[in-house]
């Protein structure tokens, strides 16, 4: 093939950005695919209703064809003109489009069987995947790929589940020159900017959400520093560094970084997702209270070590076996002890404190997804659907159906 320098480097492109891409013929796709696979431990339950499980066939030349399969997973395939087997096919993929909600996770785990305890295995395997927005840079050089190998400034795109043609536009970028100097107004600018940082990182630190009005009244993207001509890329580009110093005054405030990373990367993923600039105010904003209340909630600084460990052994997993004599084993110390100090510190005993979590967590379940009844009640670690029922409905004064349906 006479672009093969060319494939080589998209392919390598992509491999660095975390998306499998790799050429295959109808002999050679079957163990392919299976290379891919074998790296996660899902493939049994998941790999087996994915669309892209067999060599696709009748593929028309200058043509991109998308798929998206029961998992809202992504692939992109081509056939590669001028090769030395006639059905020769770039693919790419799986991706995400849009960031996967845990509640969406937690649904699909359902669908295909995974164990609460499971679950969040998957949820790693899941968002494992990139997530590309349609203005991703890796579409852009596989746009400009594809006009060069099929030598033509347009191609149809054909999704699959839809069956749709769509002409591929010309991409056109504005550059502008920023040439602003001013040394003397950019130092006051930078010293604003570093004020209000500085407030809003002590304000979370502290856990002091009422100041979000006064913080953000004189809120302006002209506290962005201007690294791009592209205004929303600065807004990205200051709200990363934003969501990093946010998550930073959090944890000196007593977040466990367990907390603190799931917060985090769904802001990491918000982000990039901003398509205007003024929806970056918005999450900015969000960011703020949402950190704000993980100290509010989850701040552990003033407890003794053995409080902590136990909290945090709580929290993390309230689908597993949480009781007293375990998490007292756990740490090595006696659980009357344990219990002493636990219910010193936190004015609840051990047990009120996990049937408090847990019935908080099937509250939040049963009004965000559509999980069964009795899934909800395994992700909660209670195996009898009846005692979950039972306790949910003495500390809601609802059954677990009742809340369901009027919230």
């Amino acid at each position: 093939m006479p672009y093969t320098n060319e494939l080589t480097f998209l392919c390598e492109i992509f491999k660095k950005c975390r998306l499998h891409a790799f050429v295959a013929t109808p002999e050679t796709f079957s163990e392919r695919i299976k290379q891919i696979n074998g790296q996660f431990s899902f493939e049994r339950e998941i790999n087996a209703h994915r669309f892209l499980h067999h060599f696709p066939t009748d593929l028309e030349p200058a043509t991109l064809y998308k798929l998206t399969d029961k998992l809202n997973l992504c692939y992109l395939y081509l056939l590669l003109p001028e090769a030395k087997v006639e059905q020769t096919v770039l693919f790419i993929g799986p991706y995400h489009t849009g960031t996967p909600t845990h509640e969406q996770m937690l649904e699909l785990g359902e669908q295909y069987g995974i164990s609460p305890q499971r679950q969040r295995y998957f949820e790693e395997y899941y968002t494992g995947f990139p997530t590309l927005q349609a203005d991703s840079h890796l579409f852009t050089m596989l746009n400009t790929f594809c006009e060069r190998i099929w030598k033509r400034p347009s191609f149809a795109i054909i999704d699959i589940n839809q069956r749709d043609k769509i002409p591929v536009s010309p991409i056109d970028i504005s550059m502008k020159e920023d040439t602003f100097d001013d040394v003397l107004v950019n130092m006051k600018a930078m010293e604003q900017r570093y004020a209000f940082e500085n407030e809003i990182i002590r304000a979370v630190e502290l856990g002091q959400l009422h100041k979000e009005n006064r913080l953000f009244s004189s809120f302006s993207s002209q506290l962005f520093e201007k690294r791009t001509p592209d205004e929303l890329r600065n807004a990205k580009n200051y709200s990363i560094i934003m969501n990093t110093l946010l998550r930073k005054a959090a944890e000196r405030g007593g977040v466990h970084p367990l907390y603190l990373d799931r917060v985090s990367s769904r802001f990491a993923f918000r982000i990039e997702q901003l398509s205007m600039l003024s929806e970056n105010a918005d999450l900015m904003c969000e960011m703020f209270r949402a950190y704000c209340r993980l100290v509010r909630k989850h701040s552990i600084k003033n407890f003794s070590p053995p409080v902590q460990k136990t909290i945090l052994f709580i929290d993390s997993d309230l689908s597993a076996n949480l009781s007293p004599n375990l998490l007292a084993e756990r740490q090595g110390i006696s659980l009357g002890y344990l219990s002493t100090i636990f219910k010193k510190e936190t004015g609840k005993t051990i047990s009120e404190y996990i049937r408090e979590k847990r019935i908080k967590h099937a509250a939040h379940l049963l009004k965000t997804t559509h999980l069964q009844i009795q899934t909800v009640a395994l992700h909660c670690g209670i195996m009898d659907v009846q005692y979950f029922s039972k306790i949910f409905k003495k500390e809601t004064g609802k059954t677990p159906k009742e809340y369901r349906e009027t919230t």
